[in-house]
């Protein structure tokens, strides 16, 4: 298996006790129109090799890039989420930062829940997404991809939603009930919005879940449920590093690339990757 940035860290950048602790999880099961996700691990640390160190004016890697073996995704998806969340809150535990690379959505739940059991503090989500995924289940499936929000909001996650462009009747109702922050595209998008201010009661300790299918088609298509009208990639990025500002990152996951055959894709979501580590500094 790959490393991330492999090509470019030195041996004690590479070692147990860097700052970012990569999570590969190759996890596929409630996907609902376009396949592909199981491979986006491996595209991204493979693409990851092609990455130069200075990233937006720092060097994440100097802090230390740590690749964990893949997250075994067999077995029911309560199981797999408590492989993810055994991940994440060893990182979390240990003051690293967990960088999870997907796989489908649902794998966040397993995530942000292992960061919260590990901090045993409030943890807002910040999230960059075409979908709510705020629906109580989806296919009967609790677990699904477009209920993952749904979950993590039951348990108290606070939400800061942008570039949602794609909900129903039942996701409105629960923005509501569980006092949802979010800005959709439509507006960020047509008035050009780079910066929004979280609440201030929004927690201190953040988490930030990145699906690709947040930015437009024309800037990423290799994804399963590519939506149009959606963010920039240059105004994705601006929206999480301005959100972050006074509050400290302690997890992220970039999820939902299903590569295409063109590498391109890859690359941007590796790029992805390397700028929110950089933000999460």
């Amino acid at each position: 298996m790959s490393i991330f940035l492999e090509s470019e860290l030195t041996a004690s950048e590479r070692d147990e006790s860097a700052l970012f602790r990569v999570i590969p999880v190759p996890l596929e099961r409630t996907v609902s129109y376009g396949a592909g996700t199981q491979a986006g691990p491996a595209a991204i640390l493979e693409a990851s090799n092609e990455l130069e160190r200075l990233c937006n004016g720092s060097v994440p890697c100097a802090s230390g890039i740590f690749t964990e073996t893949e997250v075994d995704c067999e077995g029911t998806l309560p199981e797999v989420m408590e492989r993810i969340a055994e991940r994440t809150s060893s990182a979390a535990r240990d003051g690293r930062i967990p960088v999870t690379l997907g796989g489908e959505h649902s794998l966040s739940y397993g995530a942000v829940m292992g960061v919260a059991r590990a901090l045993g503090e409030p943890i807002g989500v910040i999230q960059i997404d075409a979908h709510a995924d705020l629906r109580i289940a989806y296919q009967d499936e609790k677990h699904s991809h477009a209920s993952v929000m749904h979950l993590l909001s039951e348990e108290g996650i606070k939400l800061a939603q942008f570039g949602v462009r794609a909900l129903c009747e039942q996701e409105t109702e629960s923005r509501a009930r569980n006092n949802v922050f979010y800005v959709d595209a439509e507006k960020l998008v047509t008035e050009g919005i780079h910066a929004v201010d979280l609440p201030e009661d929004f927690p201190e300790h953040v988490y930030v879940s990145f699906d690709v299918d947040g930015l437009d088609p024309s800037q990423m298509p290799a994804t399963g449920t590519a939506v149009p009208g959606g963010l920039g990639y240059y105004q994705a990025l601006h929206l999480v590093e301005h959100a972050l500002k006074g509050r400290k990152c302690v997890g992220i996951d970039v999820v939902e690339l299903a590569p295409n055959g063109e590498i391109a894709w890859d690359f941007t979501t590796a790029q992805i990757v390397y700028r929110l580590m950089a933000a999460a500094q």
